[in-house]
């Protein structure tokens, strides 16, 4: 016995099997054109494309995909244009708007830092030092919070903290509004502010501050054309040597923080040394350098 053509799922024809229209042919044009353009993962993008513009979950376009399912004419149009953007290096996240974080999935698009995979790192240890901390309510501050990644992730995952997030860029902040409002988390303040002068009525008593800062080097360009072309510039750039914001955290950090509370900061792979030298100048105590995920140096950790 035969089994039956696939079924469009868009428009209910049974398309033959060299069907254009096929989301299996689709998924291989789109990974191949993004292939030639140099995308890091061209399979993957493409995947994530299609799910966005048929707004099922990858694993359910996946299984349409090997079950025949193919797009209707106005969807090749649209997965079209969704791949061309791609193949010009518009980051993924700017196309479908949203960029996963942890547990999170949070808004993001021009004006504001696209969270990425290592500073979940980040976020982990300044989790875990929240949660160590012997209060009912531990607070914790992300300074320069740009979309909220950090400061949402030690909010929903330490609910019982206070936790605080300042950011000074308006188009950022408007992102960071966007996913608290959306995640909806009662124990989170944002604040509109410089972070070298943010929370005076908070001196003292901060348990945990937290940040990932610009830290490139003002004349380092940097390799992905996502990032040279579509990152603000204030959330990549730190001054001559990358530090000039670092040093401003280091100096509020020292107001903001109690004594015995704990400092975590974000930062390129070579500054780890440069950072803890930085900080024991000001008096930080016990700071470490801790690696990312694929073992590079990725945060330094001191205590007040």
């Amino acid at each position: 016995m035969t089994s039956s053509p696939p079924v469009d799922v868009a428009a209910g024809t049974r398309p033959e099997s060299s069907d254009p229209r096929l989301l299996s042919a689709v998924l291989g044009r789109a990974a191949a054109t993004l292939a030639r353009a140099g995308v890091p993962s061209p399979r993957a993008d493409a995947e994530q494309l299609l799910a966005h513009l048929t707004g099922l979950e990858r694993g359910r376009l996946l299984a349409r995909a090997v079950a025949g399912g193919a797009l209707d004419a106005e969807q090749l149009l649209a997965a079209e244009e969704l791949v061309a953007r791609r193949a010009a290096r518009e980051p993924l996240q700017h196309i479908t708007g949203r960029a996963g974080f942890r547990r999170l999935e949070l808004a993001v698009g021009p004006g504001v830092f696209v969270p990425r995979p290592e500073t979940e790192v980040t976020a982990q240890i300044a989790i875990d030092l929240l949660l160590a901390v012997p209060s009912s309510a531990p607070r914790a501050v992300d300074l320069g919070t740009g979309s909220g990644a950090i400061a949402l992730a030690l909010a929903t995952e330490v609910p019982h903290a206070e936790v605080a997030a300042v950011e000074n860029s308006v188009a950022a902040f408007v992102w960071a509004k966007q996913n608290a409002r959306e995640t909806g988390t009662a124990n989170l303040r944002l604040v509109f502010d410089d972070l070298a002068i943010a929370l005076p009525e908070w001196e003292g008593s901060v348990d945990v501050l937290v940040s990932n800062p610009p830290y490139v080097p003002d004349d380092a360009i940097p390799r992905d054309p996502e990032v040279q072309r579509h990152d603000p510039p204030a959330a990549l750039y730190g001054g001559p040597d990358g530090l000039d914001v670092v040093r401003a955290l280091s100096r509020r950090g020292r107001a903001l923080v109690r004594e015995g509370g704990s400092l975590v900061l974000e930062h390129g792979e070579e500054q780890g040394r440069a950072i803890r030298a930085l900080l024991e100048a000001d008096g930080w105590r016990a700071t470490a350098t801790h690696p990312d995920l694929v073992g590079r140096d990725r945060v330094t950790t001191a205590l007040r």
